[in-house]
């Protein structure tokens, strides 16, 4: 493992986030391959098994910070496979309602499970002081990055600003 301290704390810290990040990303897509699901489809598949209400492509799109083009590719996808299904709301608009199929929460509870054992694994290398600190941390990134790319994050209909939106887990 490299050691990087560059020459700019920002860059150094920069580097070492997206590395971390990349390996985590590798590790998913390893540990996921066992289950044959692909960490993008469990995102949806989990969402849509989790989300409260009523749910639509737009909003798995805020929850996952993914293009809508992104979505509706693997919304297809999933849907082919007869994981999810999508139906329109109201004939003539194109809010589409996003459910999982019996088949889909078949599939979506053992990729939970790997992912729970992965992630558990990973982040108990971390005291609990640290997982706070880390969260904050990154709570502060991600409300420079939506206040720098103009995006609001707000939460899904049927909550208030600041109200805890409840994740099985």
């Amino acid at each position: 493992m490299y050691d990087y301290h560059l020459s700019d704390t920002f860059l150094t810290t920069w580097v070492l986030f997206r590395q971390t990040s990349s390996a985590m990303y590798k590790l998913a897509v390893a540990e996921l391959q066992k289950v044959g699901l692909p960490p993008e489809k469990l995102d949806i598949l989990w969402i849509a098994r989790d989300h409260p209400g009523p749910l639509n492509p737009a909003e798995i799109s805020r929850s996952l910070s993914r293009e809508t083009q992104t979505v509706a590719g693997l919304l297809n996808a999933l849907e082919k496979e007869g994981l999810l299904t999508r139906t329109r709301r109201q004939e003539g608009r194109p809010f589409t309602e996003v459910k999982i199929t019996a088949k889909g929460r078949g599939v979506c509870g053992p990729g939970i499970e790997t992912a729970k054992n992965f992630i558990t694994r990973v982040m108990s290398s971390l005291s609990p002081e640290q997982h706070q600190q880390l969260q904050d941390m990154l709570r502060t990134l991600q409300e420079e990055l939506c206040q720098q790319m103009q995006v609001q994050l707000r939460p899904p209909p049927g909550y208030q600003e600041g109200e805890a939106i409840p994740v099985q887990w």
